[in-house]
């Protein structure tokens, strides 16, 4: 290709669809790469059965276990990354996320930078994402965050019910910041209508402050934006010296395309973003680029996840639950009887029958579940997930096999204070009851964690650090070893903390955007 560009972003998700937002208005030429296509807004959007059963939308591409096992990867390949599917929480780190903390199963490191160096970009990023929240609620709050620029989402009557015996039994829940486009103070023209498809599904009335919605379509009619999908990136090729990339390498329907930039920033998920890296070893760099320091790829996290259910006789008066949260537990049991870690809950979007059968279909295949029966099932539901942080550990790792398949090497750990949270939240709900009946008078309840292939939350394989012989990008999120790769995605985490990682990650891209913008000159 004879065209070089400014700036060339591999992956257009969260980082690196806000990276180029960032850049745009500067006039710098930028080429946005993307494996996946478009996603059409069509009626199977909504579909449950389209959506959690048949997995319409989810990659066919399978990845390996640590014994070579197969299985295909809860993930989506679409402009806009994963947040076409996310559930729309946006948390920031706490303050002491960001430096060393002791958990009962080993340390999480410091990141080189804190969350003073961040908070401007989450402020920015909590009002372009138009996050939905309420400050003073959440006992980890700093308290000098700016209020919130739109309300918290209004409870359902049934999340209001818990929401009062949590706090009756001493809980501090709060409103969970959420990124949706909704009004309820003008019910007919609010763009979120509150359904029962959010996360998990793309949104059909481009409702949810998604990558796609709010960073990727707002510029694509500008002159100096090109996206190009369909372009699965193979690899990055350096100069002779093996400093600076040259050259893009795109797997096409057609075949392989080039593309040049003056700077390359990677942005295609903690995962692929470290496969690109192996798969671009050279004589300059022979076990990886960027990879001098034997990090490209180790310490994947993807969060210590699990759901738990709660399944009561009498309906439950929810229709969109995901708008409450606890974090009393997030740095140990408040009396101070354990003093490590435990995690953050959060309530879970409503469960429809076709999505229960979606969800445990490892275990009894939806055709042995008759519709009627997933439904009533699902409408006496209350579904909640237990968030604790995953450790950065360097045996768990992103690898690629000879025949080039991606193989995830990942062992389960820090288990302590996330199973103490389950036994906590379990019990808590043992008293939430609705109805008299004998049969009833506790919650039947289940939980289980988030298996492998539930890849959602992944980070921490091409970790940040001031130090390159333990890190591959330094605090500017450049490759310590190139003079013109960085990265904008979760891979950077040094840790993965206990909170949903998108808002960090975009927030994080704006730092990033600023750093370029000096670099490159407005």
């Amino acid at each position: 290709m004879s065209q070089t560009y400014d700036l060339i972003i591999i992956g257009s998700g969260a980082g690196g669809s806000t990276l180029a937002q960032r850049l745009a208005p500067t006039g710098k030429s930028i080429l946005i790469l993307e494996r996946g296509e478009h996603l059409p807004r069509e009626a199977e959007n909504w579909d449950p059965k389209e959506v959690f059963i048949r997995q319409r939308y989810r990659t066919k591409e399978q990845w390996l276990d640590k014994h070579g096992h197969p299985f295909t990867p809860n993930t989506h390949y679409w402009v806009g990354g994963n947040t076409t599917f996310y559930g729309a929480a946006l948390m920031r780190m706490r303050e002491r996320d960001f430096t060393e903390v002791q958990h009962a199963g080993g340390i999480s490191p410091a990141w080189p930078i804190s969350l003073t160096d961040m908070a401007p970009y989450y402020d920015e990023a909590e009002r372009l994402w138009q996050v939905h929240g309420r400050r003073g609620e959440d006992p980890t709050e700093v308290g000098d965050e700016p209020p919130y620029a739109w309300p918290p989402v209004s409870d359902d009557p049934g999340v209001a019910a818990l929401r009062k015996h949590w706090r009756d039994i001493g809980w501090r829940p709060f409103c969970l910041p959420l990124g949706v486009r909704v009004d309820e103070a003008h019910p007919l023209t609010t763009p979120c209508i509150k359904c029962l498809t959010c996360g998990g599904y793309p949104c059909l009335l481009k409702a949810k402050c998604d990558a796609r919605t709010l960073a990727v379509d707002p510029i694509l009619g500008l002159d100096n934006i090109t996206l190009l999908t369909g372009r699965k990136v193979l690899r990055l090729d350096t100069d002779p010296s093996g400093r600076t990339v040259t050259e893009v390498v795109c797997q096409t329907d057609d075949g392989e395309e080039r593309w040049r930039g003056d700077i390359v920033v990677l942005a295609a998920g903690a995962t692929n973003s470290a496969v690109v890296l192996l798969n671009s070893a050279s004589a300059a760099h022979p076990n990886g680029l960027a990879n001098g320091s034997d990090q490209v790829g180790r310490n994947y996290m993807f969060h210590n996840s699990t759901a738990v259910v709660s399944l009561t006789l009498d309906q439950e008066a929810v229709r969109f639950p995901k708008t409450m949260a606890v974090n009393d537990f997030y740095w140990g049991e408040p009396d101070g009887s354990y003093g490590f870690p435990m995690g953050n809950i959060q309530l879970l979007e409503y469960m429809s029958g076709q999505t229960l059968e979606g969800q445990i279909e490892e275990y009894i295949p939806p055709a042995l579940i008759p519709d009627a029966l997933a439904g009533a099932v699902a409408e006496r539901l209350l579904s909640m997930l237990v968030v604790s942080e995953d450790l950065p550990l360097p045996d768990n790792r992103v690898q690629v096999n000879r025949e080039g398949r991606i193989v995830l090497d990942y062992t389960f750990g820090n288990l302590e204070g996330h199973e103490r949270l389950v036994k906590r939240l379990k019990a808590s709900l043992d008293g939430f009851v609705s109805h008299a009946h004998p049969l009833a008078q506790h919650h039947f309840q289940f939980d289980s964690l988030l298996p492998l292939y539930g890849t959602a939350h992944q980070s921490g394989t091409l970790r940040l650090g001031a130090d390159p012989a333990g890190s591959v990008v330094d605090p500017t999120c450049k490759a310590h070893e190139l003079d013109n790769l960085y990265v904008a995605d979760t891979s950077i985490f040094a840790s993965i903390s206990a909170v949903n990682p998108t808002l960090t990650c975009v927030a994080n891209a704006m730092r990033i955007g600023d750093h370029l913008i000096d670099r490159l000159g407005r």
